[in-house]
């Protein structure tokens, strides 16, 4: 019998992270529905979900709207069956002390980083709770444990996504239920972000170095959908960045204090009249690189060994038997 395709909800889904990820769920034949807020874009990404081999259902909304979300959930549920696995990966952010970011705009910010992933939770759990099947992973970042300068907005949205993460999978586990909710924790990534996002910096904004494409946060997204990991890191920087926190978090203000800012700025100062995505979607298709593919990498020691953590768990726990066994009498022993 022919196994039904996986049938993935990815919020997002127009740019950056959210469509590298629609990418790699249709390279393996998904049915991917895909949310953001404009339709061209989303078109865009559905014509390379289906030349990648996937179905594309694009759904135009606003995740900031708890109702349109859950419409959309009925609608593709309607469409493509039951839903398996629901990524929510949209975002937005503001470059700016907290002096200059109004109360407005911190409202804006925390409806579609925080409200926008509680929205999309609570309309995969309401499917997903009644078939005690399915997969909920939130798109979070190394800023859900240690906040930088210049983006509180974003930094106490990725906060409150941990909190809220961590209080449901708890409550799962009580109900004895077997959805699952994971979180993937990123480092700095080469996406369009950094040209749509509202700042009020003299020069354009940057990811903090070192830069990893967005292709690897995507095969981190993926493999955190079939594992069922409690949380997972993509990229050293986001693992040193959390354990630092925790371990000496004076230093680390210390340290941020001395680069936090001039490590968000390029050299380029902002151009005038530049508009942003925070309140209404640009027009344009954005793609899924930034600007900075010279300075990324597409690779990550650090997410090899983790996504490969088993294989080598059980070949080292083979050479340490296989080591016993030499000592033993009788063993063979080395010349």
């Amino acid at each position: 019998m022919k196994k039904r395709p996986e049938v993935v909800v990815i919020t997002g889904a127009s740019a950056g992270i959210g469509r590298a990820t629609a990418h790699r769920f249709a390279r393996a034949g998904a049915r991917v529905a895909l949310l953001a807020r404009d339709n061209l874009a989303l078109l865009a990404t559905a014509n390379e979900v289906h030349e990648r081999g996937g179905e594309a259902f694009p759904v135009a909304v606003d995740v900031a709207d708890a109702a349109q979300v859950e419409a959309a959930a009925e609608r593709i549920e309607q469409e493509f069956g039951p839903i398996d696995i629901w990524i929510n990966a949209a975002m937005a952010t503001i470059f700016a002390p907290v002096s200059k970011i109004s109360a407005e705009e911190f409202r804006r910010a925390t409806e579609v980083t925080y409200l926008g992933t509680v929205h999309g939770t609570l309309a995969a759990l309401k499917r997903m709770r009644a078939r005690n099947r399915g997969h909920i992973v939130q798109v979070g970042s190394a800023l859900a444990y240690c906040a930088i300068p210049l983006q509180a907005p974003y930094c106490a949205a990725k906060f409150a996504i941990r909190g809220f993460t961590d209080s449901l999978r708890v409550e799962l586990m009580h109900d004895r239920s077997k959805v699952h909710v994971t979180m993937v924790q990123l480092s700095a990534f080469n996406t369009p972000q950094f040209e749509w996002a509202r700042s009020r910096l003299d020069r354009r904004p940057q990811p903090v170095p070192p830069i990893f494409q967005p292709e690897l946060a995507a095969k981190g997204i993926h493999w955190a959908a079939h594992h069922r990991r409690r949380e997972v890191c993509v990229g050293f920087p986001a693992v040193k960045a959390i354990w630092a926190n925790k371990l000496f978090p004076s230093l680390v203000d210390r340290v941020l204090m001395r680069s936090g800012y001039k490590g968000q700025m390029g050299r380029q100062a902002e151009p005038e009249g530049h508009r942003d995505n925070l309140f209404e979607a640009l027009p344009g298709d954005y793609g899924t690189h930034g600007r900075f593919d010279d300075r990324a990498r597409s690779g990550s020691l650090q997410w090899w060994l983790t996504s490969h953590r088993n294989a080598l768990l059980l070949g080292m726990g083979a050479l340490a038997a296989l080591t016993i066994l030499r000592k033993l009498p009788g063993g063979r022993r080395p010349d």
